[in-house]
């Protein structure tokens, strides 16, 4: 009898044991699987992250110009001018033919006021005058305004003055933008880079010479001017 009752007790033991191994088993397995399902959302969040995300250079790419692009060489470092011919196509085809002819080349900037214009492009370094072309028609009514690091064409109480010399705005000069009753003064172009320079030519010191204000005390020296290639 009490053999028997040994063997029973034995047998649900073995019982017991077998079915919490089962029950560890499928745990196990609703564990893995539930983790595969994790690992599989991960990635499939990463990966939807990935297409969705565009370069950011591609982003903030720069738009190209067609636009014809000066490049003055001074002695005060370099700077580049973008013109606007859409907008002035008689002043930058002035301009331009003056640029090309090397007419520029080892003048000076003979006007620098400080809170105003950096002017040029008429007179070296002695303050000699250079011969020019013919006056050309101001083109002052196109829409451009004088605003800070734009050029414009320098002229005399004539609105249809101007030749060979121009300014560079160091400010915004709203009071030469053409409006009624005032013809304005012809802006054509913007400087693009070589702010820098712009910036340490318009504090230059300055003093009189002859008849001449605002003349740089040291020659700022337009080295070479040409077309950009």
């Amino acid at each position: 009898m009490k053999g028997k009752l040994f063997a029973v007790l034995i047998f649900c033991f073995i019982g017991v044991i077998f079915i919490y191994g089962c029950k560890e088993q499928e745990s196990a397995k609703k564990e893995n699987i539930k983790a595969t399902q994790e690992e599989e959302k991960v990635e499939a969040e990463v990966e939807k992250e990935a297409v969705s995300e565009e370069p950011a250079s591609e982003e903030k790419a720069p738009v190209s110009t067609e636009n014809p692009v000066v490049v003055f060489e001074t002695s005060m470092g370099n700077f580049d001018l973008e013109l606007y011919p859409d907008k002035a196509p008689i002043t930058v085809e002035n301009f331009l033919n003056y640029v090309n002819e090397g007419f520029f080349d080892g003048l000076i900037f003979h006007r620098i006021i400080s809170s105003f214009v950096i002017q040029g492009g008429g007179f070296d370094a002695q303050m000699n005058k250079k011969q020019t072309k013919p006056p050309i028609k101001n083109e002052a009514s196109n829409g451009l305004k004088n605003l800070k690091y734009t050029i414009s064409m320098a002229r005399t109480n004539d609105p249809n003055s101007a030749t060979s010399q121009f300014f560079l705005n160091v400010r915004d000069n709203s009071n030469l933008d053409y409006r009624p009753g005032n013809p304005g003064y012809a802006v054509f172009g913007k400087i693009i880079s070589g702010f820098d320079v712009i910036e340490k030519i318009r504090v230059v010191p300055t003093t009189t010479k002859g008849m001449y204000q605002d003349v740089p005390v040291e020659p700022v020296t337009m080295n070479k001017v040409y077309l950009k290639k």
